[in-house]
């Protein structure tokens, strides 16, 4: 077992490594100067020589092998440079904005998981009926809704025409619990939405494989209540695909709340990645990327050792 955990995590961290190279020769590759673009803010081109200056300044002069050094130099201590445009340590704000995305996350996973997996249960154990297919079909639709039409038409009818909630905006929970967690319901909801139907069609598969087994058969062949199959035969063994999906959707997540966060205006780090992008701030991207993919490579990896859990026929040799 710990051979097989010692094992991934040096597969992880060598993945890491190969997508923060690419990262940053694909960011290097692509046309355009940063420090043009920083000096350019007034609509007049600057001097040559003061694009050189400033070149010198970010360390864009050096060669590019250079550069890359120093860059995983950096990240070994600690350091994810400094940004571009307002010359404050990366890591600063990365670390004040991930755990907003975070808490986005794991919020719309509760609500994804209190909603689609009981429903995916109920509908394998209807199967073919009236809720079967009724259930199939909201779930269809839902996952085939964009999120931005989700988020929009959701600020339209609560914020806009019922006036239930605020449009979007974000408050400290240490300032205002409450309006807090009013302010993370609308962005979390929207992301639950589709989240919630991808789990419920995963659970209703799976756990109508896994009644179709010999063992649950037995189970049932030996008078144990039918509860009590269902809830120690059928829905742990058929929990283990269901808890991949979760995890490649949180994974996904990390990087994918950029059209939800906009939407709603939640300072997370998905749109500060979109702002680093469009102002070409080299460490800023560089280090948002290493933190979205180190996250999750390891949530990957921790959904593996979940599984095992879930499936002791599971051996992790």
């Amino acid at each position: 077992m710990w051979r097989y955990i010692i094992k991934r995590v040096f597969i992880a961290l060598m993945l890491v490594f190969v997508v923060t190279s690419i990262v940053f020769l694909v960011i290097h590759l692509i046309p355009g100067d940063p420090a043009m673009l920083l000096l350019s803010g007034g609509g007049v081109d600057p001097a040559p020589e003061v694009v050189d200056a400033m070149r010198r300044r970010l360390g864009l002069d050096l060669p590019i092998w250079t550069q890359y050094i120093n860059y995983v130099t950096g990240i070994l201590q600690g350091d994810f440079g400094t940004s571009f445009q307002d010359d404050h340590p990366v890591a600063e704000e990365i670390a004040k904005r991930l755990p907003r995305t975070i808490e986005l996350i794991l919020a719309a996973t509760a609500l994804s998981i209190l909603i689609g997996v009981p429903l995916g249960i109920l509908a394998a154990l209807q199967h073919g009926k009236y809720v079967d297919r009724t259930l199939a079909l909201g779930a269809g639709l839902m996952l085939s809704v964009p999120v931005f039409v989700t988020g929009t038409l959701m600020v339209l009818l609560f914020a806009q025409e019922l006036r239930w909630v605020p449009a979007g905006g974000f408050v400290a929970f240490s300032r205002d619990p409450v309006q807090h967690l009013i302010f993370l319901l609308m962005p979390a909801a929207t992301i639950a939405i589709g989240f919630s139907a991808a789990i419920f069609r995963m659970t209703r598969t799976t756990v109508l494989e896994t009644l179709k087994r010999d063992w649950v058969r037995t189970a049932r062949a030996k008078g144990l209540p039918g509860s009590v199959v269902i809830r120690r035969h059928v829905v742990r063994n058929a929990m283990g695909p269901v808890m991949t999906v979760i995890g490649l959707q949180m994974g996904t997540l990390l990087g994918g709340t950029v059209l939800v966060e906009y939407v709603f205006n939640w300072p997370g780090l998905s749109g500060f990645l979109v702002v680093a992008v469009e102002s070409r701030d080299y460490p800023e991207v560089q280090g948002i990327i290493l933190v979205i993919s180190f996250l999750f490579i390891m949530l990957n990896l921790l959904v593996d050792l979940l599984y095992s859990v879930l499936d002791p026929r599971i051996r992790l040799e």
